[in-house]
């Protein structure tokens, strides 16, 4: 099917990936709506997000928070010109629920379905905070899922710099959260702990040496943390949490602020924004924002609530791909690992 492609398209966007139950709605570059029900209260009790109640929790809000998003965006059903909807990456269940009800509304209302990549949806959030922010710019990608550098050449061209070896920041944050019995979600937990303690322990950095690439690996600095706690537990010795954790914090955050600065240095790129979970870190705002200042570099950050999951950034995302002509069919299926690129 064809479609005419406005300048200024009414674009609904839907989340489901993980445990929050979000929808959004944009006009052109101006988001209307954002709007979330999220299950993490369920999910802290049992320590982490148990797929199967995350999808439950899916079905039961889904209608709810899309009333809300039209409500709030002062629009009607009838004005919307595409159903944007995050197919992967994400626990399978929970995105089916959202991609099931996308389908259904695109198919009713006639437009357009639009499928998202969740992370490149985090790499949008900050679309909605810059008027004039263009291609090209050096984009940091610090989630549960993926940790990389990337050098955005457009809004749907993109070069991976550099990135993680094995475990992404954002799970990092969440095991060492429950090394230290911090509980979920933990990488808000490890930042405020980490407030209240001192960078005195050395743990390693997250960045891999001597490889001739910009490469990063979270496995052995989760390991020594591991191994720091154990170890005190075998000599009876009491551990300051609140130095373990900002330790880590430093660790973990300092690599990717150093190497995101000295990658938009080598291209000559005076622009960086940022996506992700992790960089709703105060660590990491502050850290970079001194970072690019010094370099003068600017930087643009999606605020703090836009950085986790969230459906303004699939929104953001599907105007995008609304504006190349992306548009999927009704066979589009839910996958629980998809490629950046």
């Amino acid at each position: 099917m064809s479609y005419t492609i406005k300048q200024n398209p009414v674009i609904l966007g839907i989340e489901s990936s993980c445990d929050e139950t979000a929808a959004a709605v944009v006009r052109g570059n101006k988001l209307l709506s954002s709007q979330i029900i999220s299950s993490a209260d369920i999910q802290a009790q049992y320590g982490g997000v148990v797929p199967e109640i995350a999808s439950r929790a899916h079905t039961d809000a889904v209608d709810e928070v899309v009333k809300r998003a039209l409500k709030e965006a002062e629009i009607t059903l009838g004005e919307i010109d595409a159903v944007a909807v995050t197919y992967g990456a994400g626990l399978l269940g929970a995105l089916l629920v959202g991609l099931s009800f996308a389908k259904s509304l695109a198919y009713s209302l006639g437009v357009p379905l639009i499928a998202v990549n969740h992370i490149r949806g985090h790499m949008a959030a900050s679309y909605l905070f810059s008027g004039h922010l263009k291609p090209p710019f050096i984009t940091l990608l610090a989630s549960g899922g993926h940790t990389a550098v990337l050098h955005t050449k457009s809004y749907t061209e993109f070069e991976v710099l550099g990135g993680t070896l094995d475990d992404a920041a954002g799970e990092a944050f969440d095991k060492v959260a429950r090394v230290l019995r911090l509980g979920y979600p933990g990488g808000a937990n490890i930042e405020r702990l980490a407030a209240k303690g001192r960078n005195n322990i050395a743990f390693p950095q997250c960045l891999v040496k001597n490889t001739g690439k910009l490469q990063f690996s979270y496995s052995g600095l989760k390991t020594a943390v591991i191994n720091y706690c154990h170890n005190a537990e075998q000599k009876g010795e009491k551990v300051n949490a609140a130095d373990i954790a900002c330790s880590f914090q430093h660790a973990a955050i300092d690599p990717l602020v150093k190497k995101t600065v000295e990658c938009a240095k080598a291209c000559n790129i005076k622009t960086v924004c940022a996506g992700g979970g992790v960089i709703a870190n105060g660590y990491l705002r502050q850290t970079l924002k001194d970072a690019c200042e010094k370099n003068g570099i600017e930087l643009v950050l999606p605020e703090k609530s836009f950085c986790t999951d969230n459906a303004a950034m699939i929104a953001a995302e599907g105007l995008i791909q609304y504006r190349a002509g992306n548009f999927a069919d009704l066979s589009l299926n839910a996958k629980a690992q998809i490629p950046l690129k």
